[in-house]
Parts: C-alpha cells; sequence; structure tokens
C-alpha cells in the first residue's frame, strides 16, 4: 500500500520508512484492487510500510470483500484507536499484529521504535475488546492475531508467547512465528551473520515437537503455528514437485515484483493486463539466472548469498544504489 512508515525494524524486507513512499491516490489505489480482483485470487494481502497510514483503506478492503475475496490486513498497530479497532474488524477477514518481542525491550529494539511494544498490545488490546462488543452485537468480525518474525534476538522468548502475551486477549485466534528470510534489510551481510537462523535453529523451531509444545503452553483458542518461510525460496526443486508460492507481489505504485522477496519487476498493473504479468512472474522462477543461482542452495548462508546476487542482477540501478546505502547492521 504504501512505503511510508513510523518505525525502522532492523530486518524491514521493503525498507519502508527509508526512501519514498510510492503511495498512488485514492482513485490509483482502486485501480490496482480492480486489476487484483479480476484475477479471482483466494485472498488479497494489505501490507506495508504500515497500511494504516494510507486515506481511503477500508474503502480498498470492502472493494475487495465486496467482490467475495477475504482481504487480509498486516499493521504494526501504531496508530490505531478504538474507533478504528471495531472499524477493521468490520472490514477485513483477518488482521495481523506484527509483534516481534514478548517484551519491550526484545520488540522496541527489532522495530526500531521506543513504546512501539506498548502501541502494539494497546491494538491487540483495543482488537479484543471490539471483537468482544461486537459478537455480542451477532456482528461478523475478522479473526485477529500475532505474526511474529523469527530471529536470533527473539527466539528465546517463544515460549513467553505463548504463556505471557497471547492469554491477555481472550478473543485472539492466531500467533504465527515466521522465520526471517534474506530479503530487503534482513540480507544485509551483518544482519544474515548475526540475525538470520542456522539450519539447525530453523529445524527445532519447525519441528512438529516443539510445535505440540507451544501449542500446549497456549490458550487452547489459539491456533499456533511455525512457518520456514522455504517457498519465499522458489527453489528449483521445490518447484519441480509442486511447492509453488502463488502469490503476486505489487508494489505501492503498481510496479509487480517478478518474485516476492527478490528485486526485479515485471511491469506495472496500472499500464498492463494482470494476467499478463502474472505469466511473467511465473516464468521469472525458470529464467537460467535464477535456476543457476538458486539450485545449489541449502542452507540460510547460501540463500543469503543467492538473495544478494539475484538482487544485482534484476535490481533497477535505483534498486542498486539503494543496496549500497543500507546502513551496516552491528
Amino acid at each position: 500500500m504504501t512505503y511510508s512508515c513510523p518505525l525502522r525494524c532492523v530486518h524491514c524486507y521493503s525498507e519502508s520508512g527509508r526512501r519514498p513512499s510510492r503511495q498512488l491516490d485514492h482513485a490509483g489505489i482502486l485501480r490496482v484492487a480492480d486489476a487484483l480482483i479480476s484475477l479471482r485470487p483466494l485472498g488479497i494481502a494489505l501490507t506495508g510500510g504500515e497500511p494504516l497510514l494510507v486515506k481511503g483503506l477500508l474503502d480498498v478492503a470492502e472493494r475487495i470483500a465486496g467482490a467475495g475475496i477475504p482481504v487480509l490486513l498486516y499493521t504494526s498497530g501504531w496508530n490505531v484507536d478504538q474507533a478504528l479497532a471495531a472499524d477493521l474488524l468490520g472490514a477485513f477477514h483477518r488482521i495481523a499484529v506484527s509483534l516481534d518481542g514478548a517484551t519491550a525491550e526484545v520488540h522496541d529494539r527489532i522495530r526500531g521504535r521506543a513504546r512501539s511494544f506498548e502501541r502494539a498490545i494497546r491494538t491487540l488490546t483495543l482488537l479484543d475488546e471490539a471483537s468482544h462488543d461486537l459478537s455480542v452485537r451477532g456482528r461478523g468480525i475478522a479473526a485477529f492475531g500475532i505474526d511474529c518474525s523469527l530471529m536470533r534476538s527473539n527466539i528465546h522468548q517463544l515460549e513467553a508467547f505463548c504463556t505471557d502475551i497471547t492469554p491477555r486477549f481472550p478473543a485472539i485466534r492466531h500467533l504465527i512465528f515466521g522465520v526471517t528470510v534474506p530479503s530487503g534489510l534482513a540480507n544485509r551481510a551483518g544482519f544474515a551473520e548475526r540475525e538470520l537462523l542456522d539450519d539447525d535453529q530453523i529445524r527445532d523451531v519447525a519441528s512438529p515437537g516443539r510445535l505440540a509444545h507451544l501449542r500446549s503452553l497456549a490458550p487452547d483458542t489459539v491456533d499456533v503455528s511455525v512457518e520456514d518461510n522455504r517457498m519465499l525460496l522458489m527453489h528449483p526443486d521445490d518447484l519441480a514437485k509442486g511447492r509453488s508460492l502463488p502469490a503476486l507481489q505489487v508494489e505501492p505504485d503498481g510496479a509487480v515484483r517478478a518474485m516476492p522477496i527478490y528485486e526485479g519487476t515485471v511491469g506495472n498493473i496500472l499500464d498492463e493486463d494482470p494476467s499478463v504479468l502474472w505469466r511473467r512472474a511465473l516464468a521469472r522462477r525458470s529464467h537460467p539466472f535464477v535456476v543457476e543461482t538458486l539450485t545449489p542452495v541449502r542452507t540460510m548462508r547460501e540463500w543469503a548469498q543467492a538473495a544478494r546476487r539475484i538482487d544485482q542482477y534484476f535490481g533497477t540501478a535505483e534498486d542498486r544504489a539503494r543496496i549500497d546505502r543500507r546502513p551496516a547492521y552491528h
């Protein structure tokens, strides 16, 4: 929706808040929504940056939902009040609040702004209260929950999310731990070395035994899941086995990324037939350079190195200049 963001997350895939917002006007955003609706997708997720900074966000959600397509919202929860919480629950099918620490110390450091933990918890509280009020009145409402990007700085807090955070919100419905992948700022050499989970850590956290343990700690009403996010790699072996990622990623100005976590676009959805762009995006996955670069990848470290090569190869001169300006991670 926009690259504007009040936070400065150390792992931001889109580098939001650090470059022009590229946000369309209201009419342009609705044109993008209509183009996506024409593809009849299984669902449409609105992300950022911070999508709640976009005026007319609820109009977009209602446009998509009115077409019979589930619409999801990903938010940092920075700027939600009581009235907005109720409106969001009525407009969306699912709401995910990003929470990357079970304590303010961890979350605020990762999110790059003081009081971001406090704001996220308040948003979850407001969604919880509004869920109760709307349910009593018989209103259909979105399911809401927490999405956590797993890295070395917060992996020690997995259990605390289940025991200390989720029980605060009786109406919360999901807690998703997603392994951070090497994209955007998360692919800086320093970050990749110090924060991306290694392969043993990923196997452990995604193991059935660990998942069963986490589920035993959380309330029965909360669906706890762990996603290794390997589908974002788009390894040729996985694609050959039908393990593809059926997602089209649209940037704020309508540009369509060929592959979601890697630099490089295939056109603009405001100028061309969306189905043509989808076919181009699929074709990029079998591009000789992509196949050559991703085929040897077996480890997270190798994935990070491969992602840098793909970004340099398919990124524009502007993209490469932005990559060169990324601050070092210490």
